[in-house]
C-alpha cells in the first residue's frame, strides 16, 4: 500500500486521477495496479481547503527520513574584497585595513537563534507532541516540529535576531600584506567571512590586492624592467652613469658599441619573491637617442664620422634576403 502511494506521488497522471476519483488508472503497459477505493483524497473532505493535499501528506513521510540533515552545521560563506596599495607598499610590504559588513553570530543567543523561556504548552501542538493530518479515512501523525515532539516549549526565538542566529557587524579588519605581492594576488584571512549556521565554522575573507603602476618600472614576475635613454656617443664609446632602482640610485655600465634594445641585467635589484624572499633582477633596456642637429659644426662632424665609417649598417639585415 505504501509503495503504491509513493508511485502515485511520483506519477502526475496517477496523482491527478486520485485527486479526482480516488482510484488508480491502469498503466499503459498493462501492468496491474492497486487502488485506495473508499478513501477520499479530495480537498473538500476533511479540513476543507486548508487540509493537506495527497502530496503534502506523503511528502511529510518522505521528509521525516531527511529532516535530521537540515540540522547539521554548515560553514559560512566566504567574503571577497579588494585593497588598493602603492608600488612601494608592494615592494616592502605593509599592514593595511579593510572595512566590511559581515554576518556574525548573534551575541544575545550565541548564534543558536533561540533563548530559554519559562516552560509552557507548545502552541503548535497544544501539548500533544504530534501534528495530525487527515484525508478521508487516512490519518497521518508526525512529531511536532516546533517542540520536537515533547509537547512543551522551553525555548523561544531570540528577540534580538528574530530567530535567525545572526547579526550584521561593521568591522575594520587588519590585513598583513607581504613584501613582493603582485597586482591581482589574493590574501586569505581565516574565519573572517560570514558566520556559519548551527555552530558551523565561519567562512574566510579573501583580499584581492590592486597595485598602482609605477611611472618607470614594469614588473614581470619578480623582475623589474626599466627603459634607459642613451646618447649616441655613450652607446658608441661606452659610459657609466646612475639610474633609478627600488633601492635608490645605482651605477650602470654601458659597454662600447651598445645598441638600441640591448638589455643589461642588474642582479637582485628587482622585487622580493613571496615564496622565499629571493630578489629578482632589474632589467635595463637601452634606447639610443639621436641628437638634434641644429648647427653647422655638428653637421660637419657627423659627415666626417660617416666618411670614416663606410660600412653598410643594413647589409646584415637583408643578407639572406637581398633586395630585388
Amino acid at each position: 500500500m505504501v509503495a503504491e502511494a509513493f508511485k502515485t506521488l511520483a506519477d502526475p497522471e496517477r496523482r491527478r486521477h486520485y485527486d479526482a476519483v480516488g482510484v488508480v488508472v491502469p498503466m499503459g503497459d498493462g501492468s496491474a495496479t492497486f487502488g485506495f477505493e473508499g478513501f477520499d483524497f479530495s480537498v473538500e473532505s476533511v479540513g476543507g481547503a486548508t487540509a493537506s493535499t495527497f502530496g503534502d501528506l506523503f511528502a511529510d513521510v518522505i521528509h521525516e527520513t531527511v529532516d535530521g540533515a537540515t540540522d547539521a552545521p554548515r560553514p559560512g560563506a566566504d567574503l571577497h574584497v579588494t585593497a588598493p596599495i602603492s608600488f612601494d607598499e608592494s615592494m616592502h610590504g605593509t599592514v593595511g585595513t579593510v572595512t566590511l559588513v559581515r554576518r556574525d553570530a548573534c551575541g544575545a543567543c550565541a548564534g543558536s537563534g533561540t533563548m530559554s523561556v519559562a516552560e509552557s504548552l507548545c502552541p503548535a501542538c497544544r501539548g500533544a507532541g504530534t501534528i495530525r493530518s487527515a484525508r478521508g479515512h487516512m490519518v497521518f501523525a508526525k512529531p511536532c516540529g516546533r517542540c520536537g515532539g515533547v509537547g512543551r516549549q522551553r525555548r523561544a526565538a531570540c528577540a534580538a535576531c528574530g530567530g535567525g542566529g545572526f547579526a550584521a557587524r561593521n568591522e575594520v579588519i587588519p590585513v598583513r600584506i607581504p613584501a613582493g605581492i603582485a597586482d591581482g594576488d589574493r590574501i586569505r584571512v581565516p574565519a573572517m567571512g560570514h558566520a556559519g549556521t548551527r555552530g558551523g565554522a565561519a567562512g574566510d575573507l579573501y583580499v584581492t590586492v590592486q597595485v598602482a603602476p609605477h611611472p618607470h618600472f614594469r614588473r614581470d614576475g619578480d623582475d623589474l624592467h626599466l627603459i634607459v635613454p642613451v646618447a649616441v656617443h655613450e652607446a658608441a664609446l661606452g659610459a657609466r652613469f646612475e639610474i633609478p632602482s627600488v633601492d635608490g640610485p645605482v651605477r650602470l655600465r654601458v659597454p662600447p658599441g651598445a645598441q638600441t634594445g640591448q638589455r643589461l641585467r642588474l642582479r637582485e635589484r628587482g622585487m622580493p619573491s613571496r615564496r622565499d624572499g629571493q630578489r629578482g633582477d632589474l632589467v635595463v633596456e637601452l634606447r639610443i637617442v639621436l641628437p638634434a642637429v641644429l648647427d653647422e659644426r655638428t653637421k660637419s662632424l657627423l659627415r666626417a664620422y660617416g666618411e670614416l665609417n663606410t660600412d653598410d649598417v643594413r647589409a646584415e639585415l637583408w643578407r639572406d634576403t637581398p633586395l630585388p
